[in-house]
């Protein structure tokens, strides 16, 4: 498949021949050095992250800080100074967010280069491990197992399953011998080979459709993200209109001079921008990757931390998540004790796990085992098997044939028993109750590399093998039952020993277990879903259609993984977390990689995204009360042609003392609630009631204003100070239940409103009170507490009203 853009640029490089190295001698250092010169090498058409310049860049050409600038120049152009206090506000969100940014880029990218993929190359005759990125053309490249293929190559020996759903979209495992190719993106499932590379970097298959898939589309974005963008875009659009028609109203209507009518317009404009809201959930996001980054979690994309706030289902793989990796032969059941005694299956199974060449944990474990009989067999010339079958997780067993006919097969009972399963279940049951890992060995008339078991099998042997549970794993998982986090565990081990595993981790509903094999189609896998808690004998692709099953069910779900059985399901997950000690194709397309593969963080991780969501949805709360009020406000303006009551340096004040500061502390706090509802409409319902108030307030000092001829100096200050108590308020009740920091918080905001609102009225174009001023002020102030209380009942009532019905309904 050749993908080709419409505006693909000639590739300027100098031609650079073919070099066809011998396998095992590989290049040269003066080939290398070549190729990396003429730009053949194997960089990524995609940095890591933002340079230093594109996080500056980012972070000061905004469009709302080009209007802040157009506005700030308008205001020097009436030489109203005081007016400018806003521009402090925003110059200190371009320097916090670029030194956030810049703090989040340094730790990341240390923690990056600590799982920055290696790869193993062949030079001068040795075998060496470096960074794919500095991987050239025509290098002699070893793929093993579980590697990720990282640019595309032809085998030149050796023999693997390649799995290209990540590339191809076609789930099925390939076979790649001598002269086949290999697509990078894609993965090896088992075997090993030796390649030499044939396309690098920017000319790889898995970079075209890189560059293909940018020219098309965005960045995902998470729901909260989303709906903040949305706003900003749709408040950035209507802002334009109305400046202009608010400065005719202030000047041409209101016959106001140029100078007042600027101050009016900018200060109604600077009151509809939430100035820092973006800003503050970038910050909270950033800030949250860092803290995660501090227990050596890495995460690969900021959207993710969204996700895992509102995570209800998490599911899991038992082997490496579970339990430890590492394994151990416990015994050997034999099954045919008239003709093999436990000496012979360990000859066996030494022969057996010598010709194999996978290196997993299984095949660890029963070398350590029977390595005895393998010292006994390094004394006798070595063997060279004539068919080797590598063990997958879509056909459960493996196989060696040493002879035409001396073929031996070790994997799953259920698979390998086929029809003469009932002979065995007693012994299987015995053997797996114990959550022990149970795999036959047995002799097969046939050859190893056979499509389908078409020959005699005799049984041999139950090889029982165990890992050991994870200390941690009973308090994780106790953990996501007490928040309503519903666990499934997913594994192609026997269902009913992944039962026994997982009630002895403390598994909600582990009696509750399923074989993968009966469920045939979508239908019985949706349904599956939502009854059982267990799944054995899942073949990698069940995995990715039960993680589709559960999100068509409306579920928001995470996955856990180490292996390349679980890259499909990593991949579908709305948020995939994979250990670091297992697969590099796992840690490749998980969104979060557990640096220390401890499990235990999961909590910690799940619990950043919630306090991340409730946090910004309770500070959003803050600034969408003066950007929903200032709307309003400056609509009836217009339509009743009423002066704009406020000025931009008293907005700045009220906007940094009872929005700005309380919510980057509020963002910060600690908070594991369970994210509920949609992020915009929890937003705005809690904004609506103090913004109402503060409508409602403010018209009624306009009011006296009118009917009492009040200096308008006095009305503005009256207003911005009730506009301030009505903060206050609002912060009361977002703090609630209240603690030390939220207390020290309230007191801090009262102290700074009050001393500004006394010794700094000219800073902040507020003038000072007569006896009829202070008089209104205190009735308003005083009017402020039912207000609120009235607009948060009135705003409620359609809500209660509904839950009654809906009670009165289940009656």
């Amino acid at each position: 498949m050749t993908l080709r853009r419409k505006t693909e640029p000639t590739d300027t490089r100098t031609p650079l021949a073919v070099v066809y190295a011998d396998p095992e001698r590989g290049l040269t250092a003066q080939q290398v050095e070549e190729r990396i010169g003429l730009g053949y090498d194997n960089r990524p058409v995609d940095p890591p992250g933002k340079t230093v310049k594109q996080i500056v860049l980012s972070n000061v050409f905004t469009y709302f800080n080009l209007i802040f600038f157009i506005l700030a120049a308008a205001v020097i152009a009436v030489r109203s100074w005081n007016n400018l206090m806003f521009m402090g506000v925003v110059l200190v969100n371009m320097v916090i967010g670029i030194v956030q940014e810049l703090r989040s880029k340094k730790t990341l990218d240390r923690l990056s280069l600590l799982n920055a993929p290696h790869a193993a190359v062949v030079r001068e005759g040795v075998e060496q491990q470096v960074d794919t990125a500095a991987l050239v053309r025509d290098d002699i490249v070893v793929f093993r197992s579980g590697d990720q293929i990282y640019a595309d190559a032809e085998v030149l020996s050796g023999e693997c399953q390649v799995n290209e759903a990540l590339v191809t979209g076609e789930a099925d495992e390939i076979r790649k011998k001598t002269g086949d190719t290999l697509l990078s993106g894609s993965f090896l499932v088992s075997g090993s080979c030796r390649a030499r590379l044939t396309a690098v970097g920017a000319d790889s298959y898995a970079s075209r459709l890189t560059i293909e898939a940018k020219a098309g589309g965005k960045p995902r974005q998470g729901e909260m993200m989303r709906s903040l963008s949305m706003l900003v875009k749709w408040i950035g659009i209507i802002i334009i209109p109305f400046g202009a028609v608010l400065l005719i109203k202030e000047i041409s209507w209101l016959g106001r001079s140029f100078t007042e009518g600027v101050v009016s317009t900018v200060a109604a404009l600077i009151g509809m921008i939430p100035e820092g809201l973006y800003l503050l959930t970038s910050l909270a996001l950033v800030a949250s990757v860092l803290r995660l980054a501090q227990k050596k979690t890495l995460v690969h994309e900021l959207s993710c931390i969204e996700t895992l706030a509102r995570v209800d289902t998490v599911c899991v793989d038992k082997t490496g998540t579970i339990t430890e990796n590492a394994m151990t032969v416990n015994s050997v059941r034999l099954l045919c004790g008239d003709r093999y005694n436990e000496e012979d299956i360990g000859m066996i199974l030494a022969r057996y796990v010598g010709a194999m060449h996978d290196d997993n944990d299984t095949m660890a474990a029963i070398r350590e085992h029977f390595s005895v009989y393998a010292s006994e067999q390094a004394e006798e010339p070595g063997e060279v098997p004539c068919a080797v079958l590598p063990f997958t997780s879509v056909k459960k067993y493996g196989g060696v044939s040493f002879h035409a006919d001396e073929t031996y097969l070790l994997g799953a009972p259920d698979v390998l028993l086929g029809a003469r399963m009932d002979e065995f279940s007693a012994l299987l049951e015995e053997c797996a109750c114990d959550g022990s890992r149970v795999l036959l060995l047995a002799d097969y008339g046939g050859q190893a590399d056979d499509d389908a078991l078409t020959g005699a099998i005799l049984p041999l042997a139950f090889i029982l093998l165990s890992n050991k549970i994870r200390e941690e794993a009973y308090d994780t998982f106790r953990y996501f039952d007490e928040q309503g986090v519903a666990i499934k565990v997913i594994s192609g081990d026997n269902p009913l020993t992944v039962s026994e595993v997982a009630k002895r981790a403390g598994i909600r509903g582990a009696e509750n277990y399923i074989d993968a094999r009966t469920l045939t189609d979508d239908r019985k896998i949706a349904h599956a879903v939502e009854t059982y808690t267990v799944f054995g004998r899942v073949t990698p692709d069940q995995k990715r259609r039960i993680i589709q099953a559960l999100k068509k069910k409306k579920h928001t779900v995470a996955m856990t993984g180490d292996g390349v059985n679980d890259v499909l399901a990593l991949k579908e997950a709305d948020c995939s977390i994979a250990m670091a000690s297992g697969s590099d194709a796992a840690a490749h397309v998980s969104h979060i990689v557990l640096m220390r593969s401890d499990f235990s963080v999961l909590p910690s991780v799940v619990a950043e995204g919630r306090r991340v969501i409730n946090n910004i949805q309770r500070s959003a709360t803050l600034f969408l009360v003066k950007n929903i009020f200032s709307f309003a406000l400056a609509l009836v303006s217009l339509i009743f042609t009423m002066p704009y009551p406020f000025t931009a340096a008293q907005l700045s004040l009220v906007s940094s003392l009872t929005i700005g500061f309380p919510a980057f502390v509020l963002a910060m706090e600690p908070n594991e609630s369970i994210v509920k509802g949609k992020f915009l409409r929890n937003v705005i319902g809690n904004a609506i009631p103090p913004a109402l108030t503060d409508f409602v307030l403010i018209i009624g000092v306009m009011l006296f204003y009118y009917a009492f001829r009040i200096d308008s100096g006095m009305m503005s200050t009256i207003c911005a100070v009730t506009m301030g108590i009505v903060g206050i308020l609002v912060i009361v009740r977002l703090c609630r239940p209240m603690t030390l920091l939220r207390k020290l918080l309230i007191a801090a905001v009262c102290i700074a409103f009050a001393f500004s609102a006394i010794f700094l009225k000219n800073l902040f174009t507020l003038s000072a009170l007569d006896f009829a001023g202070m008089l209104l002020l205190v009735v308003f102030a005083l009017l402020a507490i039912p207000a609120l209380n009235l607009a948060y009942r009135v705003c409620d009532y359609p809500g209660s009203l509904r839950k009654g019905r809906g009670k009165r309904a289940e009656k």
